[in-house]
C-alpha cells in the first residue's frame, strides 16, 4: 500500500500548482476496525498530499479528507479496492473558495465606502483589531489588553469587559487557535458586540455577570496563522491550521498550538513529525502564542471558566482530552453542557453532541482546555461549531450570525451557571 500512496503522492507534487482546483472533500465511512487502522496509517503518511480534516476515530464518525485533483482517481480506487465505503462532501473545493474570496472583497469594498462593520462577513486581521479598537473607544467597559507579540511579531489581544476591581474572578473565552477555523473568529467578533450591547441596553444576564466577574475574550489566538490563511500566494494554505514558527525539519513551518499545552505533553493524540498537521512541537509551551496566553491567565490567577472556539462538527465538550478517564467534575460539567447545548438548540434547532474530548473526538495530549482544568479552572469547555461537514471548513458567510447567535447562548448558560456557583 506504501508504494501504492507514493505513486499518487509523486502526482500530487507534480502538479503542485493545481492541488485546489478540482479538489475534493471525500466523506468516508468506516466500517471496521481494519477500515480505521488504513485511515489512520493513510494519515500518519505526511507525504500523502491528503488532507484529514477529521480524523479515524471509530465507525461512528466520518473521516473528511480534501484529496488533491491529480490524486482523486488513486485515492478513490484504493477506497474502493479496500471495500471503504465513501462518498462526495464537496465537489469542488475551489468553487467554495472562490465564493468565499469574492464575498470577503464585495463585502470590503461596502464597508469601505459606507464607513460600517458586517458580522455576517469574514475579516482578515487588521480590521479585526481595529474593529476591536472601536469597540474599545466607545465604551468605558471594554480595555483591549495586549498581552505579548507572536513569533512573527504580532501583537496578541484580548477584549476585558469589566465594571471595574482588580483581579475580579474571570471567565476566558478564546478563538482561532487553529487558523483554517474562520466561523471561530468570526462568531467571536459577533459575541464582543453582543456583549457590550447588551450591558448597554441592561439585557440580562450580562449586567448582573458583569456585576460579577470580568469576562476576557481573545478573537484571535493565533495571529499568525490566520494571516497566512488570508495572504498565502496559494490558495492552498486558506487549510493552514499550525503557527507560523520554524521547527528542526525546513521545510515544515508551525506547531499546533492545541497540542502544545503544559497537560501531559508529548502523549498520545499528538505528533512529534513537525510536518504534520498535529505537530505538538519540541517542548510544552515552547510556543510564544500559547507561553503568552497561559502566562496571562496565570499571572491573574483568578479565572473560574475556559472556554475555546473551535470548528467544525458541533460538539461541546469536556475534559480530559489526553485520557479516557472521568474528570473529577464530570458529573456537573457534562450537565452543564447538556443544558448549554440545550439553550443552543433552542435558537436554530442546531444539534451537538456533548462529552468529553476523549470520548467525543479523539484523543488529544497537550490541549488548552485541559490544561486549565489541570489549574484549578474547573468550568473549562471546548466547541466544535458548525456545521457537521456540507461545508467544513469554508462554511459560507451568511451562516456567521445564526451560528454565533446560537453559540451565545450556549455561553450566556455557561457564564451565568459560573456565576451563580463560585468556587
Amino acid at each position: 500500500m506504501r508504494l501504492y500512496l507514493a505513486v499518487f503522492a509523486l502526482l500530487a507534487a507534480v502538479h503542485c500548482e493545481e492541488l485546489i482546483n478540482g479538489d475534493q472533500v471525500l466523506r468516508i465511512n468506516a466500517e471496521s476496525e481494519d477500515h480505521i487502522q488504513i485511515l489512520k496509517m493513510l494519515e500518519r503518511d505526511v507525504d500523502s498530499g491528503l488532507d484529514f480534516w477529521t480524523h479515524a476515530v471509530s465507525t461512528e464518525r466520518p473521516v473528511d479528507i480534501r484529496v488533491p485533483h491529480s490524486s482523486l482517481h488513486a485515492v478513490k480506487d484504493f477506497l474502493k479496492k479496500n471495500n471503504i465505503p465513501f462518498t462526495v462532501m464537496i465537489n469542488n473545493v475551489q468553487e467554495l473558495l472562490v465564493r468565499e474570496r469574492e464575498e470577503m472583497v464585495r463585502n470590503a469594498e461596502i464597508e469601505s465606502k459606507t464607513k460600517s462593520f458586517s458580522f455576517a462577513a469574514y475579516h482578515d486581521l487588521e480590521t479585526i483589531y481595529n474593529f476591536m479598537d472601536t469597540l474599545a473607544n466607545h465604551s468605558k467597559l471594554i480595555s483591549k489588553v495586549k498581552i505579548g507579540s507572536t513569533y512573527e511579531n504580532r501583537s496578541m489581544y484580548v477584549l476585558k469587559f469589566s465594571t471595574g476591581g482588580v483581579k475580579r474572578p474571570a471567565i476566558w473565552i478564546d478563538a482561532g487557535i487553529h487558523a483554517r477555523e474562520w466561523i471561530s473568529h468570526a462568531t467571536a467578533v459577533w459575541l464582543a458586540d453582543r456583549i457590550a450591547t447588551d450591558f448597554k441596553e441592561n439585557r440580562a444576564p450580562v449586567p448582573s455577570i458583569l456585576s460579577k466577574m470580568d469576562i476576557y475574550l481573545m478573537i484571535v489566538a493565533n495571529p499568525d496563522g490566520y494571516v497566512f490563511t488570508h495572504r498565502s500566494s496559494s490558495p492552498l494554505y486558506r487549510f493552514w491550521c499550525k503557527s507560523r514558527s520554524a521547527t528542526s525539519n525546513p521545510k515544515c513551518q508551525g506547531v499546533d498550538l492545541n497540542r502544545n499545552w503544559d497537560a501531559e505533553f508529548g502523549g498520545p493524540g499528538a505528533s512529534d513529525d513537525p510536518c504534520a498537521e498535529d505537530y505538538r512541537g519540541p517542548s510544552s509551551q515552547s510556543e510564544i502564542e500559547v507561553k503568552n496566553i497561559a502566562k496571562f491567565i496565570m499571572s491573574h490567577g483568578n479565572f473560574k471558566s475556559f472556554m475555546t472556539l473551535h470548528s467544525y462538527m458541533q460538539f461541546l465538550m469536556y475534559p480530559y482530552g489526553y485520557i479516557g478517564i472521568d474528570a473529577p467534575d464530570w458529573p456537573e460539567l457534562h450537565d452543564v453542557a447538556t443544558k448549554a447545548s440545550k439553550a443552543l438548540n433552542s435558537w436554530h434547532g442546531t444539534v451537538y453532541k456533548v462529552g468529553s474530548i476523549f470520548h467525543t473526538i479523539d484523543q488529544a495530549s497537550g490541549a488548552s482546555v485541559d490544561w486549565a482544568y489541570l489549574r484549578g479552572i474547573k468550568y473549562s469547555f471546548a466547541f466544535e461549531l458548525r456545521d457537521t461537514g456540507e461545508y467544513g471548513f469554508l462554511l459560507p458567510a451568511n451562516q456567521i450570525v445564526s451560528t454565533a447567535r446560537e453559540t451565545w447562548f450556549a455561553l450566556r448558560y455557561i457564564m451565568k451557571y459560573v456565576c451563580d456557583h463560585p468556587y
